[in-house]
């Protein structure tokens, strides 16, 4: 079994940048960015995602477990010489979140690796500011058929959209929706594999009194 580590530096596919270029268009339909946003691309691998979403944001953190695609991710800053996006390594359910709240936490294909799906929107939630927004992309529940029988770290064969709706306000999102990003392979038979986009926001912090 290939470790992300491993194909860090095949990762950067014209398939997989396509992928992360039209669930981006799909966050700026459905999310509010402005220029003095902090976002984060949790599970960012090389960082397609976020740095797809650089131009609508005043900055831009990638993170990820995987010290091989964190290494990539950074060598394509320095190379393109973006200020206003960093890389680290962070691992969502082990280590504690950064010191800096964001206002917007992105996501591609990453809920599905992840064995407990509450306690990874738990700590999703704890990485932005009150008030801040998700956008959170992964399947729709599929057999079995999207990732070869080597795929590292498999959890779900993705989510029922109600089902994860539900969970994300159960552990405190509100305006919680889903909406469809893109369909990977589309013209395979069957119509290919259905992503969604996860909404939803951390409740703004009460008034005292």
């Amino acid at each position: 079994m290939a470790t992300f580590d491993e194909r860090a530096r095949e990762w950067d596919t014209p398939e997989r940048i396509s992928r992360a270029a039209r669930v981006a268009a799909a966050i700026e339909d459905a999310v509010p960015l402005g220029p003095t946003d902090r976002l984060v691309d949790v599970g960012a691998g090389t960082g397609l995602l976020g740095l797809a979403l650089v131009d609508d944001v005043g900055e831009v953190v990638l993170l990820d477990p995987s010290a091989g695609m964190i290494e990539v991710a950074t060598e394509k800053l320095a190379a393109s010489d973006l200020r206003s996006v960093s890389a680290a390594r962070h691992d969502l359910l082990v280590d504690p979140p950064p010191a800096d709240p964001f206002d917007v936490a992105v996501s591609l294909l990453v809920l599905h690796h992840l064995e407990d799906t509450a306690a990874a929107l738990t700590a999703i939630r704890e990485l932005l500011v009150p008030g801040g927004r998700i956008a959170l992309a992964d399947l729709d529940t599929e057999d079995g058929s999207f990732h070869s029988a080597d795929a590292e770290g498999i959890h779900h064969r993705g989510f029922d959209r109600a089902a994860v709706v539900k969970l994300a306000q159960s552990v405190g999102f509100v305006d919680v929706a889903t909406r469809t990003a893109t369909v990977i392979d589309e013209e395979a038979e069957g119509g290919g594999f259905p992503v969604f986009l996860l909404t939803g926001r951390r409740p703004a912090a009460q008034a005292p009194g």
